[in-house]
């Protein structure tokens, strides 16, 4: 994946904290991750379509997932609360739009988050395009952005390649 589609992401996690949070994000050395089992407990995932299609997930252990939403709504929620769920996808959707913002020069558009809480769940993304983990660390705990996207070009000429040898 091209570090055009990754550098607006750590960069808009770190705005955006910093911003609605006060709260400094560090970001570790992204890497390619193996297999589909969330990284954590709680998942933000939004889908991006347009000129670069495929999706991205906010991952926080509960932890720190309580302590950040405490920290963005101003109260203690717990994760059986639908704020808390609200909150966490408002986080993932500020990232999301923090970092398509930076894609300059294409047209991209990102969906209603959805979130997921529980141990031992899975995020599925398209087959053939690798999803890049950006390990995150706070003061309210770790997390970290999963980004499995790709280029709607790169999806249509693998698309057409298929097709030929099919």
């Amino acid at each position: 994946m091209d570090a055009a589609y990754i550098t607006p992401f750590m960069q808009s996690i770190q705005n955006v904290f910093a911003t609605m949070l006060q709260l400094q994000v560090q970001v570790g050395e992204p890497k390619v991750k193996s297999g589909h089992q969330a990284t954590f407990d709680v998942s933000g995932i939004i889908g991006m379509s347009g000129d670069v299609v495929g999706s991205v997930v906010l991952s926080f252990p509960t932890d720190s997932a309580e302590r950040i939403v405490a920290l963005f709504t101003g109260e203690s929620i717990s994760t059986d609360n639908a704020d808390f769920a609200d909150a966490v996808g408002e986080l993932v959707n500020m990232v999301a739009g923090g970092a398509k913002g930076r894609f300059e020069g294409r047209k991209v558009s990102i969906s209603c988050p959805n979130v997921v809480i529980g141990s031992d769940h899975t995020v599925t993304s398209q087959k053939a395009v690798p999803c890049i983990v950006i390990p995150c660390d706070t003061d309210c705990g770790e997390m970290c952005i999963e980004i499995c996207i790709q280029d709607r070009k790169t999806q249509n000429a693998q698309a057409a390649e298929a097709s030929a040898t099919a």
